[in-house]
C-alpha cells in the first residue's frame, strides 16, 4: 500500500498563505498542515482551521527570523533583547555548536510555540521545524521533549528520499535545483541520530520525505512524476502552497510567485485523477499510525 500525506507548510504566515493552504485542502491534495505560533496571520489561521476540521493542523516550530513568541528576558541566549530570533540558519546552528544557546532557552521558546496553539483550540496532531531546524541534534532534543510534554506523536523525518532525489520513475534529480539537492544531500547524513532521538520519545514519522529538493519549483509535471515514483508505505510531501498577493511581496521570503505554482499543481484535475489512478491513499498526519488492515 502506498500512502500520501501532503503537508503546506507556513499556515499564519500571511492571510494569502492561509487562503491557498484551504483552497489546496479543499479543490486538491493537500492533507495536513503546520501552524506557525509567530505568525502574522496566527488567528486567520485559527479561524479557517476550525471552518476546515478535517485538516489535521499541527506546529511548524520557529527558531530562525522573526519574534520569539515567548518573552525575551526567559530566553536571553536564544532572543535579543528586542525578541528577535537568529536572522538566518546559519547564525542559529553556530550559537548551537558553540554552546551559546541554552538548551532551557531552546524548550522555553518551543513550548510556548506549542501552548499558544494549543490555548487557541487546536489540538497538534505533528510537529516540524521552519527552514528543518530539527536536524540539529539539540533542536531535535529540545522537540522530542516538549513533544513528550503535550502529547504530541509525530515529527517530521526531514531526511530526503535519495532514490527519489536522484533516480527513478520520478526524476526529481533532473530538475532539482543543484542547491536544493546538495542540501538534501547533507541532511541525509545525521539520520540514524534522529531517528534515535525520535524513537526515544516516541515520535512517529512516515517512512519517507520528499519537498527539499523542489522547494520552489513544485509544479505539475514534477508532481505527477513523483507520485508514479511513491514507493511502498507512507510518504510526506512537504509543499508551501499560497496565493501571491501584494501581502506577500512584501514579506522577506523567496517564495513568492512559486506558492502560486504550487496551488495550481496541487490542485490540477491531473494531479488528483493520477492519486485516483495510481492507487496512492491520501491520509494526514492525524491517521499516520493507522493500519490499513
Amino acid at each position: 500500500m502506498r500512502r500520501l500525506i501532503v503537508n503546506g507548510d507556513d499556515f499564519g504566515y500571511t492571510p494569502g498563505v492561509n487562503a491557498g493552504i484551504v483552497r489546496a485542502y479543499r479543490d486538491g491534495i493537500l492533507t495536513s498542515t503546520t501552524l506557525m505560533a509567530g505568525g502574522e496571520a496566527f488567528d486567520d489561521a485559527v479561524r479557517v482551521a476550525g471552518e476546515n476540521p478535517g485538516l489535521s493542523v499541527g506546529c511548524h516550530l520557529v527558531l530562525v527570523g522573526g519574534q520569539a513568541v515567548a518573552p525575551a528576558g526567559k530566553i536571553p541566549t536564544l532572543a535579543d533583547p528586542q525578541g528577535r530570533l537568529p536572522a538566518t540558519l546559519g547564525k542559529l546552528v553556530a550559537a548551537l555548536s558553540l554552546g551559546r544557546v541554552r538548551q532551557e532557552d531552546l524548550e522555553t521558546e518551543l513550548r510556548a510555540q506549542v501552548q499558544r496553539i494549543c490555548e487557541a483550540g487546536i489540538r497538534p496532531t505533528h510537529v516540524d521545524t521552519h527552514k528543518h531546524t530539527h536536524l540539529h541534534p539539540r533542536v531535535m532534543q529540545a522537540v522530542a521533549s516538549v513533544t513528550q510534554e503535550f502529547g504530541i506523536g509525530a515529527v517530521r523525518n526531514p531526511y530526503e528520499d535519495m532514490r527519489t532525489l536522484f533516480s527513478g520513475p520520478s526524476d526529481q534529480g533532473k530538475d532539482a535545483p543543484i542547491s536544493r539537492s546538495l542540501t538534501a544531500a547533507a541532511a541525509n547524513l545525521g539520520r540514524r541520530r534522529f531517528g534515535a532521538l525520535a524513537k526515544k520519545a516516541g515520535l512517529r514519522s512516515p517512512d519517507h520525505f520528499c519537498g527539499i529538493g523542489w522547494t520552489g519549483s513544485l509544479e505539475g509535471e514534477r508532481l505527477l512524476r513523483m507520485i508514479d515514483g511513491l514507493a511502498e508505505g507512507t510518504t510526506e510531501l512537504m509543499c508551501h502552497p499560497g496565493v501571491h498577493d501584494e501581502i506577500l511581496d512584501q514579506k522577506q521570503t523567496r517564495l513568492k510567485a512559486e506558492r502560486q505554482v504550487e496551488l495550481e499543481a496541487l490542485t490540477t484535475p491531473e494531479v488528483r485523477r493520477a492519486i485516483r489512478d495510481r492507487n496512492v491513499r491520501l491520509i494526514s498526519f492525524r491517521e499516520l499510525g493507522e493500519s490499513d488492515a
